[in-house]
């Protein structure tokens, strides 16, 4: 993850010192946006009146046609920035245009007249660049929200110059200009531009106004009359309007959707990130944290949470920008009254809470373990932005407090704890015309606080059925009304409770501000539950599970409603912020009626809408249209994966949903809806790109064609009677195998001349006894013929005879074990950068494994990446350039994402990983050109993708150091330390054992001992491998030179030695916690609580158990430990006499044997002096160290 506290303190002290000055003066709406605004720009050399704005909308579809549908059928449904079958229509207002000052303007004009492409100094604001042309759309080669110049497009600067802009007056001047600037140049330089643009019969009605903007000409009155007319919008051919998404039909071949346009972008060089991955997109949407308007004048744009991202996406322009700095979850967020502050929580380990300018991006400050006990559960903001509220979400001892976050203090203003018999309280706000004033509810008790200073009182009222005789139901959202001492609680019984100071016994009630209060009312508004309830102006606003918006003035009585949005329950609602909104609807509006006798035009702001189904809406109140923004998966994501040869990504999840994006362009290609029950667990496109096989829970397995999601076969396949896991498919298109949770591997058919049923069923094996954690097709050695092979946690690589096999018969080739005690976790085939051809296999011991892929021989271990959690899936990234060029491995972990490069040598400086997704990343998928990665975070129902920087990634692993040094480092102590003398040492006594320990003779000294002499040496270094693994090691080294020359290697210097000890001993060293966890599953309780094993047992076990040991290897062994034997034993002297070891053991091992007692009196753990010294008193012979002990046996 990119550390985002090492901003430079200059923004940060910006910002806190315009917060702070703006929180004593904060009396004026307009003047606290001023306040807030003013970053860099001295506004005393420049002026400009202000002028009335109309905001321009983009109307969807119309509320009454409810949305896109969500029905069960089969036919493709198009989703995206615009509604199937609507133009995107902009409306403006008529007023009047006021004369500005542009002699200061006129200046800057001057001196940038010159240019010919229009560029200018300031970044235009977003709502200005809504009426730019589709080119001007993020390109392949650009960042998240950057905007690719071209002949006649304005070019954009830092997002800092966009909060100046503002600052120094209206906006609609440039754009206006901007508009007829652009639309002239696409004139001349492409002709039928806007022949096209008719044929699609959009058009687009410039806003009126004026702006003091830098790099513009300044318009004239014929150009300010002009420009009253609607200008037509340039667009490409009607397949790829810029933002508009396609819906191909039955029949309809995608190809038509602007692959032209794909391919030109494709050649465009992509601006590299900082990190060698670099998050540029994000999918999905968490519904259950609310989405927030952040239309403010200058953009139209949502604030939402993805994972541990927060997304500000900008809907008219189709960016995102991210906000990343938390490590867990997003668990709450909110907003200043102006938009301009976000505050972000999470809760979880190391939480923290991060203030953010939503204008740059850019942290200004850093709340860390704001709350030790578990994170943030709910937070608030004060209007002016100077103070925060936070819950903590420590159910047990839940903890209020609030913020001064403008100053350097590390900790809250004050706090109170409070009772756990309230509930979790999630829900907090404070009263925007007293702060110091709270409000605070679980769903089963509100909180009133009143803090002034550092002190903080409440008082938590109570409320029962019993009270107004009718059901009160749970608390979901609470408010204080204007102008008064009450607050409203809406309640899920379509209640609204009604809370007042309470009265005192005698005298008048208090108007002033109190905590102290109870319920006086209770108010049935509707029949089903109120999920929201938030204020607009003078406007108390619900919203509901059916998905209604209703409008009541301050005494509850209705002023209008909206019920036929048809999103879903409406779990969020948000309003834009507009400081010269005006509430007289114009001649030419279209705003609906109020539910009055006067039938007055219902004047209000436009609003977003967010719901549990993950739908998020922006709603026009001029003609009361709705644009679904977003409508995204709303259970978990596991399945993901990209196209071969196009830039598309299809997602399927819980919800039995699929999507395919365009992931260039971020728009929906084509997506489906499966019937109840169909959910969505894995899939994967053909090595053509023709067909997505798709796997579901319930057992069934979908074949579909990969341009329109039709099902290429009359009937899915129903043969797996558990969830359907993995699918692969082989690279001629011809096999298609799937893996369940049944531990079986089924395998289908191609038939390409059957139209009427192109797949048959042939058959499947249940050849794992524990779960599939691969399956994978490879190439047989020197040809085309597809293999299919399986890997499994029992240990076991199994290889199918797929061409041999008959329907309802799939025979098996081999099943091999391939590993003694580490379970694999993933496999894939290794790229063909050496002559050999490999498998490469890794598990939970965090090791990369090669075996031959004909032999199934181990040819080389190799230390992974110890991230947090062994791997869990990898990937070879794709390649454009040559096979045998350098390659790279993308991977995932538990919850992070991560790069290798290859050739895999054990170098950890060559990986690389930060937290993907903080809850579990399920899933990974590369990009056909290897330039994107994709995760899948599973329950957080979302999936990010990931650009691609190998350059970084080739830093690190150069400022790690080259040769030997990065491993020296991985040695304890590195080079100079005192392991790295020992091995020497052992070393060279390696060579006198190989030549004799009593020969007379001249003994050779050189760089390398014999192969026979590694088990030895390992040993002594503490590293004890089993006679498999020995196995191993020697073969890596006797093979590592065979595939060039045809010989054997027979020796092994120190540099090699310590490479293979370094990759073969453990990823973390011995644990003595691993031997506890064995005598727990051997043993029983000894009556002391500590689990032990019987002696004549333990003894049976080690020769009947795991690797072959007869009674004298044992006896020897056993002795030579407990240190009654010569030095040496039979490895060097060749002798050992086993006369006496019955009796050395059942003297030196009690009868009962714990772990604690076995470390550190057998095999050495924790050794000491006294241990030693007991020994040498009871034995004649020299008792040497455990570490002379273990180098010999």
């Amino acid at each position: 993850m990119a550390d985002n506290d090492n901003e430079p303190t200059t923004a940060a002290d910006q910002a806190v010192e315009e917060i702070s000055g703006e929180a004593q003066t904060h009396t004026d709406p307009e003047q606290a946006e001023e306040g807030i605004a003013k970053v860099s720009v001295d506004e005393g050399d420049r002026e400009s009146t202000k002028q009335d704005e109309a905001e321009p909308e983009t109307t969807g579809e119309e509320a009454g046609t409810g949305g896109v549908g969500e029905s069960d059928a089969a036919e493709p449904v198009v989703e995206g920035n615009v509604v199937e079958g609507e133009d995107t229509n902009q409306s403006t207002g008529d007023g009047e245009q006021q004369q500005v000052d542009q002699t200061q303007e006129n200046t800057n004009i001057n001196q940038a007249g010159d240019d010919g492409n229009a560029d200018t100094t300031q970044k235009e604001d977003p709502a200005e660049e809504q009426q730019a042309p589709a080119e001007c759309l993020p390109q392949e080669g650009t960042e998240v929200g950057e905007t690719v110049p071209t002949d006649g497009e304005l070019h954009t600067e830092d997002a800092d110059e966009v909060v100046a802009s503002v600052v120094d007056g209206n906006d609609d001047t440039v754009e206006q200009q901007m508009e007829a600037d652009v639309t002239a140049n696409e004139g001349e330089q492409d002709g039928d531009v806007a022949g096209d643009g008719d044929q699609n019969g959009q058009e687009t009605q410039v806003e009126e106004g004026g702006v003091d903007g830098e790099g513009e000409q300044p318009p004239t009155e014929q150009d300010m009359e002009d420009q009253q007319m609607p200008a037509q919008v340039t667009t490409p051919a009607p397949v790829d309007t810029g933002r508009h998404v396609v819906t191909p039909t039955d029949g309809e071949q995608l190809d038509a959707v602007d692959e032209h346009t794909i391919e030109s972008e494709s050649v465009k060089p992509e601006e590299p990130g900082p990190n060698a991955l670099n998050l540029t997109w994000s999918f999905g949407v968490n519904r259950n944290i609310a989405a927030i308007n952040l239309t403010d004048g200058q953009r139209k744009a949502v604030l939402y949470t993805c994972a541990h991202i927060a997304v500000i996406y900008d809907h008219v322009e189709n960016t995102q920008q991210l906000l990343q700095g938390h490590c867990n979850n997003i668990s709450c967020t909110c907003v200043s009254e102006d938009k301009r502050w976000v505050a972000t929580a999470d809760k979880g380990p190391n939480s923290t809470v991060i203030m953010w300018d939503s204008h740059t991006g850019i942290p200004v400050q850093t709340l860390f373990d704001a709350h030790p006990d578990g994170g943030v559960s709910g937070m608030t903001m004060t209007p002016d932005a100077k103070y925060l509220a936070t819950l903590s979400a420590n159910g047990k001892k839940q903890t209020f407090a609030i913020w001064d976050w403008t100053t350097d203090s590390e900790t809250p203003i004050c706090t109170a704890e409070l009772d756990e018999s309230y509930g979790l309280q999630t829900y907090v706000q404070f009263n925007p015309e007293d702060i110091t004033q709270i409000v605070s509810n679980s769903d089963q008790q509100v909180i009133f606080y009143s803090w002034k200073n550092d002190k903080i009182e409440y008082f938590a009222p109570s409320l029962t059925d019993q009270d107004f005789n009718r059901a009160v139901g749970n608390y979901s959202k609470s408010i204080f009304v204007s102008g008064t001492t009450k607050a409203y609680t809406a309640t899920s019984c379509g209640n609204i409770v009604v809370w007042d100071n309470n009265r005192p016994i005698s005298g008048p009630p208090s108007l002033e501000p109190s905590p102290n209060k109870k319920a006086f009312k209770l108010v049935r508004l509707q029949e089903r539950g109120i999920t929201v309830l938030t204020t607009t102006d003078n406007y108390v606003v619900t919203a509901d599970v059916l998905g209604h918006v209703k409008f009541y003035d301050w005494h509850l009585r209705m002023s209008n409603w909206y019920s036929d949005f048809d999103v879903g329950p409406i779990n969020s609602l948000s309003f834009e912020y507009l400081p010269e909104f005006s509430y007289e609807a114009k001649a030419d509006s279209n705003y609906p009626p109020d539910a009055t006798i006067y039938s007055k035009p219902f004047v209000t702001r436009d609003y977003m809408i967010g719901t549990s189904t993950a739908v998020i809406a922006h709603v026009v109140a001029d003609g009361t249209s709705l644009k679904v923004i977003h409508r995204e998966h709303d259970a978990a994501v596991h399945a993901v994966a990209t196209h071969p040869s196009k830039p598309f990504v299809c997602i399927g999840s819980y919800a039995g949903y699929v999507k395919v994006w365009n992931y260039l362009k971020k728009e929906v290609v084509v997506q489906r809806r499966f019937p109840r029950g169909c959910l969505v667990r894995c899939l994967t496109y053909d090595p053509q790109g023709a067909y997505i096989a798709v796997g579901f829970t319930n057992g069934s397995v979908r074949i579909l064609d990969a341009l329109t999601l039709d099902d290429e076969c009359p009937e899915p396949f129903r043969f797996s009677r558990d969830v359907v896991i993995q699918c692969a498919f082989s690279h001629d298109s011809e096999w298609l195998a799937t893996a369940d949770a049944d531990y079986c591997v089924s395998v289908f058919k191609a038939q390409p001349y059957n139209e009427q049923e192109p797949w048959m069923y042939l058959g499947k094996q249940r050849a794992h006894y524990k779960p599939v954690r691969g399956i994978m097709f490879g190439r047989t050695l020197d040809s085309e013929v597809p293999r299919l092979l399986s890997v499994g946690e029992d240990r076991t690589l199994v290889e199918y005879a797929i061409f041999s096999s008959t329907t309802d018969n799939l025979q098996l080739i081999s099943s091999d074990r391939i590993e003694q005690s580490a379970i694999p976790q993933c496999f894939t085939m290794y790229p063909p950068i050496t002559k050999e051809n490999f498998l490469l296999l890794a598990n939970d011991q965090y090791k990369f494994k090669l075996y031959n892929s004909t032999t199934k021989m181990c040819r080389k271990t190799l230390l992974a990446p110890t991230y947090g959690s062994p791997l869990q899936r990898m990937e070879v990234l794709p390649t454009e350039g040559a096979v045998d060029s350098k390659r790279y491995l993308a991977y995932i972990t538990n919850d992070k994402v991560g790069l290798h490069s290859m050739p895999l040598d054990g170098n950890p400086h060559n990986a690389m990983a930060l937290i993907a997704h903080p809850g579990k990343v399920v899933n990974l998928a590369c990009s056909y050109d290897g330039k994107h990665v994709f995760t899948a975070g599973g329950t957080d129902s979302s999936v990010h993708m990931w650009n691609v920087n190998l350059m970084v990634l080739e830093a690190g692993s150069k400022l790690g150091g080259e040769d030997l040094i990065p491993f020296y480092g991985l040695l304890e102590g590195g080079r100079e330390g005192e392991l790295f003398a020992e091995l020497e040492d052992y070393f060279y006594y390696a060579q006198i054992r190989s030549q004799g320990v009593d020969t007379m003779d001249s003994r050779e000294i050189s760089t390398k001992i014999p192969l026979t002499e590694v088990p030895f040496v390992m040993r002594a270094l503490g590293f004890y491998p089993s006679e498999q693994e020995i196995e191993d090691m020697l073969n890596e080294v006797k093979f590592s030179q065979y595939v060039e020359t045809g010989k054997y290697v027979t020796d092994i210097d120190l540099g090699e030695f310590i490479k293979l000890y370094v990759n073969h001993r453990p990823a973390f060293g011995l644990s003595i916690s691993q031997l506890q966890r064995a005598f727990e599953v051997l043993g029983l309780d000894d009556g002391t609580g500590v689990p032990a094993i019987d002696r004549g047992e333990l003894l049976d076990l080690l020769q009947s158990k795991g690797e072959h040991m007869t009674e004298h290897d044992l006896a020897e062994f056993l002795t030579t430990l407990l240190g009654y034997n010569p030095e040496g034993g039979s490895s060097e002297l060749g002798l050992y006499d086993p006369a006496n070891a019955g009796d050395i053991i059942e003297d030196n091992l009690p009868e009962s044997i714990n772990s604690d007692m076995f470390a550190s009196q057998v095999l050495g753990f924790g050794y000491d002096e006294s241990a030693e010294q007991r020994a040498r008193q009871e034995s004649p012979t020299d008792v040497k160290s455990p570490a002379e002990v273990m180098m010999i046996h």
